[in-house]
């Protein structure tokens, strides 16, 4: 007869380890292989955190290997906050991250809303809507550029054959007022399906009894929309500017690929200037103090929305 796969384990494990292990109980073996994990987890995420922390209060340059390192206390947290072109950064994320989000609500709802209601074609147009969130944001940056471009542009056509205005006489990129519409614009594109799609669960987690109950007594679509279908709907509504938030927030490549942060600096987000404190001007110290402010930001916006997203689910 053939031997099971434990029992070959077991021959094959060296009799000193097999007597040592004979003797542990489940909590200590389910510590042994849950180990690896956390050492690993440790490795990966908590050092380097302990030691961005660390280097954010020191003058450390990384391009200066040899150089003296000075304990300088909060001045790098000092110098962040009252920094003029820090609080423009900031100002530029978060326009760019509450128009994404209001946009992507507002769109993928009402996305989600219709192709909750069976018709033809339905799984086709599903797919075709959640397309951009399969592609690359590299991809969609280069893609959306040409898209821009004033005299070859297909968005600037778009425009003109909508409005009348002269195609090249604008440059959705290289427009000051205009640039960080252009990176809200494609965010939206790419991200509404993700939004869509949560929505859409929401919908269909809904018992179709509430709403058969809701019409015996009379209940008008209407009606039933915002006593029935919002409340239920919202958890997930909150889900999904939690993600789009956080995600939105450190928001990099697609804004690097589509403007570079430009025109000057009016689409630089927080993201592209930490990356430029840190690996342009080598600035690693006031760098990793920008780092732990954006992170104790982000940490302390997201717990509080928790708190009220789990007050929501619980009502």
């Amino acid at each position: 007869m053939l031997k099971s796969s434990v029992e070959r384990v077991a021959e094959a494990t060296p009799h000193a380890i097999a007597k040592r292990m004979h003797g542990l109980s489940d909590r200590a073996l389910a510590w042994l292989f849950v180990a690896p994990s956390i050492v690993l987890l440790l490795a990966v995420n908590i050092f380097p955190l302990i030691w961005t922390i660390r280097l954010s209060f020191t003058n450390f340059r990384v391009n200066r290997p040899n150089a003296e390192v000075e304990f300088v206390g909060l001045k790098n947290y000092l110098n962040i906050l009252s920094d003029r072109d820090i609080w423009l950064t900031m100002q530029a994320t978060a326009h760019f991250l509450i128009w994404t989000i209001v946009l992507q609500v507002l769109i993928g709802f009402s996305l989600a809303y219709l192709i909750n209601k069976k018709f033809r074609g339905n799984d086709l147009w599903t797919t075709i809507i959640v397309l951009p969130m399969m592609l690359s944001p590299a991809v969609v940056g280069n893609f959306w550029t040409f898209l821009y471009q004033p005299q070859i542009g297909l968005f600037n056509y778009a425009v003109g054959f909508l409005t009348g205005a002269d195609p090249s006489s604008f440059s959705m990129i290289g427009d000051v007022s205009l640039a960080p519409w252009a990176i809200v614009i494609v965010d939206t594109w790419m991200w509404t399906p993700f939004v869509m799609l949560i929505c859409l669960a929401g919908l269909r987690s809904i018992p179709p009894s509430i709403y058969e109950a809701a019409e015996c007594d009379r209940a008008s679509k209407w009606r039933q929309f915002w006593t029935i279908t919002i409340p239920l709907v919202l958890p997930f509504l909150m889900l999904a500017v939690l993600f789009r938030g956080i995600e939105n927030f450190k928001m990099f490549d697609l804004v690097v690929q589509l403007t570079g942060g430009g025109p000057g600096s009016i689409t630089e987000l927080t993201s592209i200037n930490l990356k430029r404190e840190a690996f342009e001007k080598w600035r690693t110290g006031y760098a990793s103090a920008y780092a732990v402010i954006l992170f104790v930001t982000v940490f302390g916006l997201a717990s509080i929305y928790v708190k009220a997203l789990n007050k929501v689910k619980q009502r």
